[in-house]
């Protein structure tokens, strides 16, 4: 793939990163990659009760009798509270027998007959017929049933979980969540139906309002270190070297007494020119203009133009000039191979991952001696859970470049997430020894320090791992997700808040379109309970994001963050907080 940190496979146990749904204020957990993973049992025999469908209506009944029976009948000299409990034993009764008109029938007596004054039980007649309701499908009288319930008893779990069903299928997510939400923070977290009724809700209005920011949103360079970053993830891409002699502008080789032959002006070589120049702004329309042009450097061009259309997230722009490089029988190899990784990298983020992988195998087919291939399509295979197929391609991608240090650290940590889902502790050492065996040899391998401090952070080696962090910023100063890691390691290890904060802080001081930084920011002002200070954070970091897919996953995270603060205002229902 076409950047060099790790990413969390799509499959397998626990849930995924973005997932996350700021409902829950259960302290923060660190796991590979610095994603937050909520701290509760995945195990059947923890959830107790919480599998449990919510489906018939309370109260006790006997089992079905005739409608005339003795056990059916309201006697006429009880108290009306205790007619309208006849009333509702009676319909459900009725219910168990699917017999949900009479049940309603039956439910609407017991509300009729209930005095105002008993909330409690008035609040269960409701609930149990809008039960009934939701049996017939009468989704807006479920609501308004189950609205009257929660009206007289507010933390009413049934009535708000059947009301959030029912808003779903209404198509009102937004109430629907906030309904979940109170749910979820009410069970503390322990049941499963409502958990994935939150997590599903959370993805469609993520995904929906990604969809449409994305197509509106207004293109943004991201950070020159992002920028860097990028690039060198590619150690045998012809439009990130610099400029030849060969290539030098007049100006330039006069300034240099070169007296390498002069070339024709041309917009790519003023585009590559820019790019030394870290004036990435001009890089596209100069581009543009050797392309109008015809120019000799017409490929290259195109795909200088794609990469930077992608950099700003425009990939529908980038598509076009990726297919034409492709499909140039007679361009140089390494063209071709870099765009089909490039629009490879651009289907994994369109989660599009059969296109993905037809890329980066038509890539490995034309050019079988390119390192960059079998480097990028390994962090494919990762992102796919095939651990094996990403280790083969890290060591073909060795082979080809010995001295590929990031190859040899990301097939370390390829070994190590395989070792360390499956459990087992004797692989898990033999990464830990990979690792240090790559810093030794390539100690100035910025990643590899990162990469192995994910790990020890993993086997709560804390000390060890804040000094691979401290060797990563050495390295790279500039660098601002080296400092969020490390401030999330604070948090984890020494429970220090402010030091943590300050870290994060310090990298949006070094890089202030570092959506990491801002989305870690705002995870943890939701467990400080500061909703507010989150929802900004997360607003920046969704104007930041690279592709649609990510935009979606920081939208989940603001939309649960704003439906807690709806359920505090309106339940007073608050998590625990930091």
């Amino acid at each position: 793939m076409a950047a060099s940190k790790p990413v969390e496979p799509q499959s397998g146990a626990g849930l995924p990163r973005w997932q996350l749904a700021l409902l829950v204020g259960t302290p923060i957990v660190l796991g590979v990659g610095a994603v937050y993973l909520w701290n509760r049992s995945r195990t059947k025999g923890r959830r107790g009760k919480g599998n449990g469908e919510r489906k018939t209506p309370e109260g006790s009944a006997s089992p079905v009798q005739g409608p005339d029976s003795a056990a059916g009948a309201i006697q006429e000299n009880t108290s009306p509270l205790d007619r309208a409990q006849g009333a509702k034993n009676k319909g459900n009764k009725y219910f168990k027998a699917g017999k949900y008109e009479n049940a309603i029938q039956c439910y609407t007596e017991a509300i009729a007959l209930c005095p105002t004054e008993q909330k409690s039980d008035l609040s269960t007649f409701f609930q149990n017929r809008a039960a009934a309701f939701e049996q017939q499908s009468k989704w807006t009288e479920v609501v308004q049933d189950c609205s009257k319930a929660v009206e007289l008893n507010p933390r009413y779990i049934k009535a708000l979980f059947r009301r959030a069903k029912a808003l779903e299928r209404l198509d009102n997510k937004k109430e629907c969540l906030e309904d979940v939400t109170a749910v979820c923070i009410l069970e503390a977290f322990q049941n499963q139906q409502s958990m994935l009724l939150a997590d599903k809700v959370l993805k469609q209005l993520g995904k929906e309002k990604a969809k449409e920011k994305y197509k509106n949103r207004e293109p943004m360079m991201p950070s020159p270190q992002f920028i860097k970053a990028y690039f060198s993830s590619f150690t045998d891409d012809i439009i990130s070297q610099p400029l030849q002699k060969g290539e030098k502008k007049d100006e330039d080789k006069d300034k240099e007494g070169e007296t390498a032959e002069v070339t024709e002006s041309s917009g790519y070589l003023k585009a590559k020119q820019y790019m030394e120049e870290e004036n990435y702004d001009k890089i596209i329309s100069e581009c543009t203009k050797e392309i109008d042009s015809e120019g000799r450097y017409t490929a290259e061009a195109l795909l200088l133009r794609a990469t930077f259309y992608l950099l700003i997230g425009k990939a529908t722009a980038a598509q076009p000039d990726l297919d034409r490089v492709i499909n140039m029988q007679g361009a140089n190899v390494k063209l071709r191979a870099n765009a089909l990784i490039k629009r490879g990298s651009m289907y994994m983020q369109q989660q599009q991952p059969l296109l993905s992988t037809q890329d980066f195998n038509m890539a490995a087919e034309i050019d079988t001696k390119n390192p960059d291939v079998y480097h990028h399509r390994g962090q494919l295979k990762i992102l796919l859970d095939q651990v094996d197929e990403a280790v083969g391609d890290f060591d073909e991608c060795i082979l080809l470049r010995p001295d590929s240090a990031l190859a040899q650290a990301q097939k370390c940590f390829a070994l190590y997430r395989q070792a360390y889902t499956g459990n087992n502790p004797s692989q898990v050492q033999i990464a830990m020894d990979g690792f240090e065996d790559v810093i030794k040899r390539f100690p100035k391998c910025a990643e590899g320090y990162a990469l192995y401090a994910q790990a020890l952070t993993d086997q709560q080696q804390f000390g060890k791992a804040d000094e691979m962090y401290d060797k990563c910023i050495e390295l790279e100063p500039d660098n601002a997700t080296t400092y969020v890691h490390k401030g999330l390691l604070q948090l984890q290890w020494k429970q220090d808040l402010d030091l943590g904060l300050d870290l994060i802080s310090k990298a949006i001081e070094i890089d202030n379109k570092c959506d990491f930084a801002y989305e870690t920011m705002g995870t943890i002002e939701v467990q400080r309970g500061n909703l507010d200070k989150a929802i900004e954070m997360f607003n920046k970091a969704i104007n930041l994001a690279k592709s649609e897919m990510e935009m979606a996953h920081l939208y989940s995270l603001c939309d649960a963050a704003y439906a807690q603060t709806e359920v505090a205002r309106k339940y007073g229902l608050k998590p625990p907080t930091l």
